[in-house]
């Protein structure tokens, strides 16, 4: 798989601007990062609960 270059990024960001609005990207991107965090706090969760048991 190639790197993603600089034309397709801007392409991706205009199409998500189309779709969302300017006023929605920050609130999406705000939920996504919430959902990452999580996500590795939950993996890393159950990482110690192993641990525990042993």
């Amino acid at each position: 798989m190639e790197n993603i270059g600089f034309g397709e990024l801007l392409i991706i960001v205009l199409i998500l601007v189309l779709l969302f609005g300017g006023k929605k990207i920050p609130e999406l991107a705000k939920g996504i990062g919430q959902g990452i965090r999580s996500f590795k706090k939950a993996l890393s969760g159950e990482e110690e609960d192993k641990s525990k048991k042993e």
